[in-house]
């Protein structure tokens, strides 16, 4: 194996025994195959035109790159039914004539065995190239996180004809040895773009079926009930959980990025939603054994699970564990089946209390954006000097303390931007507030960075400036996985530059991408707290 494509890679090298986040050498190859068959449905899927194929073939792209991403999908078994989806629909899209067609797209395997001997043969390091590789992986991993943001958009019904299209061709264009760094440099930029239009396809999902997210102060403490914790990203899920516990004496809890589901309207209504358990996705072995009930893993944060909940854990859609209970995806329009998970909590203690007090999320770009005036207000009367973006993934390495470290010495006079679990360095520090402000402004789930990007796009037009990093605005965005390089690429798109990432620079950027990104968009690497702190509030 060979993988690098999240932040606590081995070394910030690569892993290849085994990777940091669980999954073994064989899950990775098989990975890897799935990838490699996107790469070949796409360079077919862009020369046929019959459009249910063309459907078919957009469906799985997303959820192949969807189960790559970091911690989604361990399960060998699921890789392998999937890449057999892939080879039957591979058949379907196949031309007549074949001789102009790259090794990926007329791949063919026959058994299990077969799809494991291919996986061997493929991989990153397949491109020699090392500043090619390194921008084919750039766009592939910011494909990932598109398909991930697009996937749960699509959940609620929400398609577009424009990103299907855009995996297509990004895929197809990394098997193009005609293309060289330039073009795929515009690539990867498009990527960001069209990770814009994939985060707005989502809010709009979710907004549209659940209303706009109102600021929300929401409990951390465990009530007497039994319960059932549900972590991930997928509403969805919550919303049939929901409606399957109703008046069954079991309080449903939210964990990790499930936090943001509590300031919807929708959900606010329903009182055996009790509030939040827990914190960040990488302190779950600990959180999901005192929680004593039934846990659902929704998408991706899964990590591998300690005995001691082991049979107590529930995979759901994309994600799987080998030897945890997997629920089935909806059929013919049902909804998925929680029974296990309910007669499971019905028999389980209450949760343990490991936490007591609020935190206060709901801050997304309807809620923002009503707010404009009085946030232009609080700028203009020198309440607020600096707002500081600090949003991003959460992750286990000692050094994100920085992060904690930055809001703790921000002075009071700044407000923290946040979305994504990296929410969870600090959205329990007493911080304060300034006016109706808290200092910790929590516009939602990684995807929820959107929020972010329309309050600074509206502050830039109605202000009349010229370029929107002449806002009070500074960037010091935490990463681990391929969502957050989605975001990454998304804000290059919007504009904005002199962002801060870390706690390490991607261990995929080759010198000369991390000299381009430099060069044009002041990427840097997080330093100090004390440094950083003073920079940005010195920054114009």
């Amino acid at each position: 194996m060979f993988c690098y494509q999240c932040q606590e890679t081995a070394k910030n090298q690569g892993c290849t025994i085994k990777g940091v986040c669980g999954k073994d050498g064989s899950s990775s190859d098989l990975q890897d195959t799935l990838v490699y068959l996107s790469k070949g449905i796409s360079v077919l899927a862009l020369k046929n035109n019959d459009r249910k194929l063309q459907k078919m073939a957009a469906d799985f792209v997303m959820e192949a790159l969807f189960t790559t991403v970091t911690n989604v999908n361990f399960n060998d078994q699921q890789l392998i039914t999937l890449a057999k989806d892939g080879l039957e629909l591979k058949r379907k899209l196949q031309p007549q004539d074949e001789s102009s067609l790259p090794e990926c797209a007329t791949w063919e395997a026959n058994s299990d065995t077969d799809i494991r001997k291919k996986s061997e043969q493929i991989g990153v390091m397949n491109t020699n190239n090392e500043d090619i590789r390194s921008l084919r992986e750039l766009l592939i991993y910011g494909l990932k996180g598109l398909a991930a943001y697009y996937h749960h958009a699509v959940v609620l019904d929400s398609h577009s004809d424009s990103l299907d299209q855009f995996m297509f061709k990004a895929l197809a264009a990394t098997v193009d040895d005609e293309l060289g760094a330039e073009q795929l440099v515009q690539l990867v930029l498009e990527c960001g773009g069209k990770g814009v239009e994939a985060m707005a396809l989502l809010n709009n999902a979710n907004t549209s079926k659940y209303g706009n997210p109102e600021p929300t102060e929401v409990s951390i403490e465990a009530g007497n009930n039994p319960g059932i914790l549900i972590s991930g990203h997928d509403l969805k899920d919550l919303q049939e959980l929901l409606e399957q516990t109703k008046d069954a004496g079991i309080d449903v809890y939210t964990h990790g990025e499930m936090l943001p589901a509590n300031a919807y309207p929708y959900f606010k209504k329903q009182k055996h939603l009790v509030g939040n358990y827990g914190g960040s996705w990488w302190k779950q072995k600990q959180e999901f054994t005192d929680f004593n009930g039934p846990i659902l893993m929704t998408t991706n944060c899964l990590v591998p699970p300690a005995q001691e909940y082991k049979d107590k854990l529930f995979t759901t859609g994309l994600a799987g564990y080998p030897g945890v209970k997997h629920i089935a995806d909806r059929k013919n329009g049902s909804t998925k089946d929680f029974s296990p998970l309910i007669e499971i909590a019905k028999k389980s203690s209450p949760p343990k209390n490991i936490e007591s007090g609020k935190v206060t999320c709901g801050f997304g770009a309807n809620a923002l954006i009503s707010n404009l005036e009085n946030i232009i207000a609080a700028v203009s009367d020198g309440l607020v000097k600096r707002f500081v973006v600090m949003a991003g993934c959460d992750g286990r390495q000692k050094d994100r303390h920085y992060f904690t470290d930055v809001a703790e010495k921000l002075p009071k006079d700044t407000i923290i931007l946040t979305a994504g679990c990296a929410k969870f360095r600090y959205n329990k520090l007493d911080l304060g507030s300034i006016g109706p402000f808290p200092r910790v402004i929590d516009a939602g789930q990684c995807n929820d960075s959107y929020s972010l990007a329309a309050l600074a796009l509206k502050l830039k037009e109605v202000l009349d400036l010229d370029d929107i990093n002449k806002l009070p605005i500074s960037f010091d965005v935490a990463w681990y996985e391929q969502k957050a390089v989605l975001v990454l690429l998304a804000l290059l798109h919007l504009g904005f530059k002199n962002i801060r990432l870390g706690p390490t620079l991607p261990a995929f950027l080759s010198p000369e991408v991390a000299k381009v990104l430099v060069e044009n968009f002041n990427i840097m690497p997080t330093g100090t707290a004390e440094e950083d702190v003073r920079s940005m509030m010195n920054a114009t």
